[in-house]
């Protein structure tokens, strides 16, 4: 009978149609759904992965929200196993890579923009309640990003001994404290602020400067230097 005309008239003719878009015309080419499209093809060898990204997008709400998800999220949602579940937050990690080394380059309080969209990008999705420490050295330039404590919707505990004993392991010379709100609402608390002060004055102890402490809501934060809370 002869060569067809088209080799494939289903998915693999599509995909590298999309491949070859995603290259020539770059990724601003791509809708969000395309892009969460692509990113299941590592997932599923075969079939259409389209109808898949949309609802994923629509269960969740965005690409990024999708990206946010939490593993046990992601497997709940039809069709999607482990497979595809790494894939999306492979995906995740590799973008919070790429931010955190960009803040390596130089000192935090220099880069306020660039931080608070690193910090936005880690925390303003979560679902419960998150304490995180940015460990510094003696220039501001970050050394650590660690998750000290993860809580509920609305109490995470903290340990001030822990924080400073970290700090020391780390050689750290200053200290960033921030959580999330996941009410979207970042006013610090009384436990917040007592918090705080807890930290600062343990730190205080061995010279370790707490330069702020920062609290994420949904799309909005809170600095407690700039509050006069610190």
């Amino acid at each position: 009978m002869g060569e067809k005309p088209f080799p494939s008239t289903g998915p693999y003719g599509h995909r590298q149609r999309m491949r070859e878009k995603l290259l020539g015309r770059g990724p601003e080419a791509l809708a969000d759904y395309e892009v969460l499209e692509m990113l299941l093809f590592a997932a599923f060898r075969d079939g259409d992965t389209k109808p898949l990204a949309k609802a994923l997008i629509n269960r969740f709400g965005s690409f990024a929200k999708v990206l946010a998800a939490p593993p046990d999220a992601l497997m709940a949602a039809p069709d999607i196993g482990l497979h595809a579940a790494a894939a999306v937050k492979i995906v995740q990690a590799a973008a919070m890579r790429m931010m955190q080394a960009e803040l390596l380059e130089q000192p935090l309080l220099n880069n306020w923009e660039r931080l608070m969209g690193y910090l936005t990008a880690a925390l303003s999705r979560e679902k419960i309640e998150q304490f995180r420490v940015l460990f510094l050295d003696s220039k501001n330039r970050l050394i650590a990003d660690e998750a000290q404590a993860r809580g509920t919707v609305n109490h995470t505990p903290v340990y001030p001994r822990e924080v400073v004993k970290r700090a020391l392991e780390l050689h750290a010379t200053a200290l960033i404290l921030v959580h999330n709100h996941p009410s979207g609402d970042p006013t610090p608390s009384r436990a917040d602020i007592e918090m705080t002060a807890a930290v600062k004055g343990a730190a205080a102890v061995l010279e370790i400067m707490v330069h702020d402490h920062l609290i994420l809501g949904n799309g909005k934060w809170t600095s407690f230097r700039r509050e006069g809370l610190l």
